[in-house]
C-alpha cells in the first residue's frame, strides 16, 4: 500500500517494537507490528469485472510453502518482487518492458490488485503474477533464500509521526529478511518523496549485513524505472524524489 492510501483506513495499532532486530525477531515483529492498514474502498465495476475473472490465473494463493519459479512462469529468468504496488501501473509498464524478467507483486489494496489485473490481460503479460497477502509473511513463508534477484519498494507509506516509524517497511530486521531472500548479485531499489524516510532506510540499510550501497549515498534516478502516479503526485506538491540503491554481497 503506498503514502497516498492513509485516507479512509481502519484504526491502527501501536505495538512496541520487539527487543530482537535479528532475522529471529522477524516472526514476532511481522505479526505484531503490520506495515499497512486495509484502506476502507470500493472497486470500481472493471476493478472488479477484472478480479473476478482474472485473479484465479493470476493471483497466487498465499499458503505456507516455497513458491517454485520455475513452476510459476516456466522458465528461469530473473525474479523481481515488487512490495506495495499501489494501482499497478508502473508494474505494468514494467514487466511489458522488459519480457526477460519474471515480476512478482505483493499487494493488500484490492482495488489496486483488480486494477493490474485488468492490465495483465490488456498487455496480454505472462511475466507478471500478484499475491494479495501482507508482504513480510509472504517473504518469510513463501519465498526461497537466495532466490530474488531484485526488491522494488516504490513510494511506500512513510508513516512520518515518529511513534508509527516501527511500521515502516525499510528498516531492520525487515532488511535483513529481504537480504536473505536475495540472491548474490541481487539488489533492493527503494524510491520515496519522503526525505526523512529516506535518510532513515539508509542509515537501516548501511547497517543490514550483506548489503552494499551501489552509491557514496543517495543513488541516481534509474532511468528503466516507470514513473508512478505517486510520484506524480509529489512532485506535484514539490517534494523531493530521493532514490536508494544496495546489492548483495
Amino acid at each position: 500500500m503506498n503514502n497516498q492510501e492513509q485516507e479512509n483506513q481502519t484504526k491502527e495499532t501501536t505495538e512496541p517494537l520487539p527487543a530482537d532486530s535479528s532475522i529471529s525477531g522477524i516472526e514476532n515483529f511481522r505479526r505484531e507490528v503490520k506495515t499497512y492498514v486495509l484502506r476502507i474502498g470500493r472497486m470500481t465495476a472493471a476493478q472488479e469485472k477484472s478480479y473476478n475473472e482474472l485473479s484465479a490465473a493470476w493471483c497466487i494463493p498465499y499458503e505456507n510453502k516455497k513458491l517454485n519459479f520455475v513452476d510459476i512462469f516456466g522458465n528461469t529468468n530473473p525474479i523481481v518482487i515488487e512490495i506495495g504496488f499501489g494501482m499497478g501501473d508502473a508494474t505494468a509498464e514494467l514487466a511489458e518492458a522488459n519480457p526477460n524478467v519474471n515480476y512478482l507483486g505483493i499487494e493488500v489494496h484490492k482495488p489496486g490488485v483488480g486494477k493490474l489485473l485488468g492490465e495483465i490481460k490488456r498487455r496480454n503479460l505472462t511475466n507478471l503474477y500478484i499475491i494479495e497477502h501482507d508482504a513480510l509473511e509472504v517473504l518469510e513463508d513463501m519465498i526461497g533464500d537466495n532466490s530474488v534477484n531484485g526488491f522494488h519498494i516504490f513510494f511506500p507509506d512513510p508513516w512520518p509521526k515518529k511513534r508509527h516509524h516501527k511500521r515502516r517497511m525499510v528498516q531492520r530486521p525487515r532488511t535483513n529478511l529481504m537480504a536473505q531472500k536475495l540472491a548474490p548479485g541481487g539488489y533492493l531499489y527503494f524510491v520515496t518523496d519522503w526525505k526523512e524516510y529516506a535518510e532513515f532506510a539508509l542509515d537501516e540499510l548501511n547497517q543490514t549485513e550483506f548489503l552494499k550501497n551501489k552509491y557514496e549515498g543517495f543513488a541516481e534516478p534509474q532511468k528503466w524505472r516507470s514513473q508512478t502516479k505517486f510520484e506524480r503526485k509529489g512532485l506535484d506538491a514539490d517534494r523531493e524524489i530521493t532514490e536508494i540503491y544496495f546489492e548483495k554481497q
